[in-house]
């Protein structure tokens, strides 16, 4: 008869005064190292926002150099410490845009804050059917500034109207130590 054998012993697992058997070993690479590991990597935790580094505008694309004393005269690009307050000259171009499209401001008192194009597609085009209709007041929310170069803000406000909301945005440009809008979108 034969005997049962015997089971063999259990593995035992390794303690630390046993180490494991495995290791890791570093063997270094003739190449570059990748993009990835130039930059460092940046913990994410959920429910905080991420830091954003400052923005700073960029500079102002160059013009046709000036040739003669003659291209002197027109207007001339204005940085921006030599501009007012861009919030506040926004509010004041949606406020007063939105009031002279209802028609309870004259036209005539946009023509300083807009350029001469912007000017004509408003005192010619069709009035948005929202602003010219009804009685209800007309409010504007919180002004949004961008400003993606030196002299030059984009603008974005929300209008309330008989419980009903219309995205404006504009491009305001700094010419001649004061902001222009250039561009105007009503939604």
């Amino acid at each position: 008869m034969t005997t049962p054998a015997a089971a063999p012993p259990p593995a035992a697992e390794p303690t630390a005064a046993q180490p494991s058997r495995l290791s890791l070993v570093v063997v270094p690479t003739p190449q570059p190292p990748l993009q990835d590991e130039r930059i460092p990597v940046r913990l994410v935790i959920p429910g905080v926002a991420a830091p954003r580094p400052a923005h700073a505008p960029g500079p102002r694309p160059q013009r046709a150099v000036r040739t003669s004393a003659a291209d002197d005269f027109g207007p001339s690009w204005s940085s921006r410490v030599d501009l007012p307050d861009v919030h506040h000259t926004g509010r004041r171009l949606v406020t007063l845009t939105l009031e002279a499209l209802a028609g309870r401001r004259p036209l005539a008192q946009l023509q300083p804050l807009t350029s001469p194009g912007v000017f004509a597609a408003i005192s010619t085009g069709r009035r948005p059917q929202w602003c010219a209709q009804g009685n209800s007041p007309l409010l504007v929310g919180t002004v949004r500034v961008c400003e993606p170069v030196d002299g030059v803000a984009e603008i974005s406000a929300v209008a309330r109207r008989a419980g009903r909301a219309h995205a404006v945005a504009a491009r305001l440009e700094g010419i001649d130590g004061r902001w222009r809008c250039t561009a105007l979108q009503i939604g």
